[in-house]
C-alpha cells in the first residue's frame, strides 16, 4: 500500500481491510511498492510488522523491519493507489511471480491488463458514448455530434484533470493544447451526463457479485463527485439497470481474478471499472450498509481453503 501515515482512515478501504484481518487474528506485514525486490528470480520485500487501531492520528504501530520472501505469505493485498504508470506496472510483474502460490488480491496480471478506463470499453452498450484518442479532428467530430463532453486523462485517478467542455466552449483549443503537452497517452472523451448532479454511484462487487453501493454527490460548484474532491456520500439502492450492469460484468471479473472491484455508474451508464485500489467500503458501512471488508476476507479465506 501507500505510506500508512498519510491515509485518512475514515474513508480508506485498505484500512478497513487491515482492521478486519487483524480482528480475525491474522499477522499483518506492511510495505510500500519501492520496497519490492527481485533477486535471482525470487521476490522479496522489506516488510514491517503492523498493528492498527481505529483512532485518527494514532491509527498504526510499526514493529521490526526485515527482508522477507513474498512466497512465504498466505495473502498479499495489492493496494497502492494510481497513477497507473510504469512503476505500477513493474509492481504487477513482480507480484505475478508469487501468485497464486501467495494469493494476490487483485490478480496482478489482470490488474495490469485491465486499466480502469480501457477495460470498461469491453461493454460499450453499458456506457455513455465514449471516444479514446488524442486526435483533434476526432474529438471535434465527437463534440459536434454529442454537444457537451467530458475530457479526462486515460490513466488519471481521483477526479484529477476532469473537464467539462460545452458545445461552444472557447477554451477547447487551450485545453487540447494543455492535454497534448501534459499526457503522452490518449484521453477519454465522453458525452456529458447532466444527471451527475444527482450523483455518481460507486458500486462494489466482490468476486463478481454486488456487495454494496454509495451515491457520491458532487459539491454545487464542482463537476466531480469523488469524495476526495468534496463529493458527499449518500445511501442508495440499485436500480434494475444497475443490477443488470453488475450481472453483465460479474463473469468477466471472476474469470480475471478481480476479487475487489468498484464500478462507477451515472444515470444508468457505466463509466469506469476500478480494479487497482477501489475504495468506498467504509462509507457504505457508515451509512448502514454491509460490512464489505468482512465479505472480502470471507471470500479470500474460501478461495484459500479456509
Amino acid at each position: 500500500m501507500d505510506p500508512i501515515e498519510r491515509i485518512n482512515i475514515r474513508g480508506d478501504s485498505t484500512f478497513a481491510l487491515l482492521l478486519e484481518a487483524q480482528a480475525r487474528g491474522f499477522g499483518l506485514a506492511y510495505y510500500t511498492p519501492e520496497r519490492l525486490i527481485l533477486l535471482n528470480g525470487q521476490v522479496f520485500a522489506r516488510v514491517t510488522t503492523l498493528s492498527v487501531r481505529d483512532e485518527p492520528g494514532q491509527h498504526f504501530s510499526l514493529g521490526e523491519e526485515k527482508r522477507e520472501s513474498l512466497g512465504a505469505f498466505d495473502v498479499i493485498l495489492m493496494r497502492q493507489d494510481p497513477p497507473f504508470d510504469l512503476a505500477y506496472i513493474t509492481a504487477t510483474h513482480l507480484l505475478e511471480r508469487v501468485h497464486p502460490r501467495t494469493f494476490v488480491v487483485n490478480d496482478p496480471a489482470h490488474v495490469r491488463n485491465a486499466p480502469e478506463k480501457i477495460f470498461v470499453t469491453e461493454f460499450p452498450d453499458l456506457m455513455p458514448p465514449t471516444l479514446v484518442t488524442r486526435d483533434r479532428e476526432e474529438i471535434q467530430s465527437f463534440r459536434a455530434e454529442h454537444g457537451d463532453i467530458v475530457m479526462k486523462p486515460l490513466y488519471g485517478h481521483g477526479g484529477g484533470a476532469v473537464f467539462r467542455v460545452t458545445r461552444n466552449d472557447l477554451n477547447f483549443g487551450s485545453l487540447y493544447d494543455m492535454f497534448s503537452v501534459t499526457y503522452r497517452e490518449p484521453w477519454v472523451i465522453q458525452k456529458f451526463l447532466p444527471a451527475v448532479a444527482q450523483g455518481d454511484k460507486r458500486i462494489i462487487l466482490v468476486d463478481g457479485v454486488f456487495a454494496g453501493a454509495v451515491n457520491r454527490v458532487p459539491a454545487a460548484d464542482d463537476l466531480r463527485s469523488n469524495m476526495v474532491r468534496g463529493g458527499a456520500a449518500k445511501p442508495t439502492e440499485l436500480t434494475a439497470r444497475e443490477r443488470e450492469i453488475c450481472e453483465r460484468i460479474g463473469p468477466a471479473l471472476r474469470v480475471r481474478g478481480l476479487l475487489f472491484v468498484g464500478i462507477d455508474v451515472i444515470d444508468g451508464f457505466l463509466t469506469e471499472i476500478n480494479v487497482t485500489s477501489p475504495t468506498g467500503i467504509r462509507a457504505i458501512k457508515a451509512l448502514g450498509g454491509p460490512d464489505i471488508a468482512a465479505l472480502i476476507w470471507d471470500t479470500i479465506e474460501r478461495k484459500r481453503g479456509g
